[in-house]
């Protein structure tokens, strides 16, 4: 009996591990088919035989993305909206580029964790953890130095140089997602109660108010 009890508890482990990442491929590739009405986790797979080059294919990531915006920042998304053959192979890319003083504000992926290296310049990176801790690790990162944000976590980038800096991340997801905190919780459409938030944030209404008039801008193409 405890053999069976074992076996069945090593089997839900395996199968929540399975479950708990990126839909595994069970051919050479699955290009993604964009244009199917069939909604699944991820994408349906075109013909194997109708893929071209063209679906694992992407250029342009040696050119700079647009800073001049409030936040100083862009990234550049590479993933299987960009690639169609990156759909259930569970990574994906992106360039970020940072004006001087610019911020990849506090954000989270919800799938994935990211790996990142920095090509130009110097930046100022961090990750907190869950509750209850809330512990927050920060490093400076400079040219060739490399920083990982586990899954889920929310993190940031700031570049305090008078230069403009530029970065490569690696993500663990064909489509990791993101959530940029102040959006989300301030530019909600319908905008989460202002009782809630002050309540929530310990503010009073007008602050929250203000905040939610404010323009909350996406700095991820």
């Amino acid at each position: 009996m405890a053999a069976h009890f074992l076996f069945l508890a090593l089997l839900t482990l395996a199968s929540s591990r399975a479950i708990a990442s990126d839909p595994s491929q069970l051919q050479d590739f699955c290009v993604a088919d964009r244009k199917s009405d069939v909604f699944v986790n991820g994408f349906v797979c075109k013909d194997p035989k109708m893929a071209k080059a063209e679906d694992f294919f992407f250029s342009g990531l040696d050119k700079s993305g647009d800073t001049g915006n409030k936040l100083g920042s862009n990234v550049t998304q590479v993933n299987v909206n960009q690639i169609p053959g990156l759909n259930t192979l569970g990574i994906s890319l992106a360039r970020l580029d940072f004006a001087p003083y610019g911020v990849n504000p506090p954000h989270t992926h919800p799938r994935g964790t990211e790996i990142l290296t920095v090509l130009e310049g110097t930046l100022y990176v961090g990750f907190v953890t869950s509750n209850p801790n809330n512990q927050l690790f920060t490093k400076v990162l400079n040219k060739g130095d490399v920083f990982v944000f586990p899954q889920g976590l929310i993190h940031f980038q700031f570049n305090y140089g008078k230069t403009n800096a530029v970065a490569i991340a690696g993500l663990s997801s064909q489509n990791p997602g993101v959530i940029t905190i102040a959006n989300a919780v301030f530019g909600a459409k319908p905008p989460i109660s202002d009782y809630v938030l002050a309540k929530a944030f310990q503010l009073d209404k007008k602050t929250v108010d203000w905040l939610q008039a404010q323009f909350w801008m996406d700095n991820n193409n």
